[in-house]
Formats: structure tokens, C-alpha cells, sequence
């Protein structure tokens, strides 16, 4: 994006990678994983296919540090980010997890909003992790 350094880039996206990666570990290993055995069990693979995860997770930081983390640092708010980041969250998982509720047998009412809540949340601290990241280095 014009009117930022290689290194302005790079550390929102570090900054926003690291904070997205963590939770989403914690979340999904730890804290959820009980929750979507019992919802949607019979759906999930016995391991997850980490070459899908791995495209997601590149790809989907960058939207947070494109669509959020760099208008923020423009507007010089981290509210910005915040709200853009959620807002971003709801989009994408929201797209996914209605698609699957309108086309999978099985898939749960409950994931749905567990999941829309969850993605507003993560990309919003991820997206403020990559603000204050990036600010060091304008």
C-alpha cells in the first residue's frame, strides 16, 4: 500500500500473524475443541489438513493488515483497527459459516454463532496486535 515502508508492512503483519496464530491455537486445541466434537464431530477430519490451514492463515493476515491494520494506521487510531478488524472477522467467517449452514447436513446453528463471535474477536485483536506492532516503526 503506497505511503508505507517495506518494515511498516512487515511489522503489521508480524504483529497480527503472531497474535491471530496464538489464539487461534489456544482456541482451537484448547479452549473449543470439545465444543466442535460434539457439534459437528462426525464433520471433522481425524487431523486437520495443515497445508489448508497454513493458506488460510497467510492469506487471511494479510486481508487484517490490508483491510484494517493499514487504513488504522492512516487514520492514526487503533479503535480503526478494532472495529475494521471485527467487522472483517464477521465478513469471512460469517461467509463461511452461513455457507455451510445453507448447504452441510449436519453442520450446527450453534458453530455458526459461536464461530461469528469468534472471528470478530480474534481479527480484532490481531488486527490491534499489527496496529501497535506497525506503529513502532512509523
Amino acid at each position: 500500500m503506497a505511503g508505507f515502508s517495506l518494515g511498516t508492512m512487515l511489522a503489521a503483519y508480524a504483529g497480527s500473524a503472531v497474535v491471530f496464530f496464538a489464539l487461534d491455537f489456544v482456541w482451537l486445541a484448547i479452549v473449543a475443541i470439545g465444543f466442535y466434537r460434539s457439534e459437528i464431530g462426525a464433520l471433522l477430519l481425524e487431523k486437520p489438513n495443515m497445508f489448508a490451514a497454513g493458506a488460510f492463515y497467510l492469506f487471511y493476515v494479510a486481508g487484517i493488515v490490508g483491510f484494517a491494520v493499514l487504513p488504522a494506521l492512516s487514520a492514526q487510531s487503533w479503535v480503526w483497527a478494532l472495529l475494521a478488524g471485527g467487522a472483517l472477522g464477521l465478513l469471512a467467517y460469517g461467509t463461511y459459516d452461513m455457507t455451510n449452514l445453507a448447504t452441510l447436513k449436519g453442520w450446527s446453528a450453534k458453530v455458526s454463532v459461536v464461530d461469528l463471535i469468534w472471528g470478530g474477536a480474534l481479527s480484532s485483536a490481531a488486527a490491534v496486535a499489527g496496529y501497535f506492532a506497525a506503529r513502532i516503526t512509523v
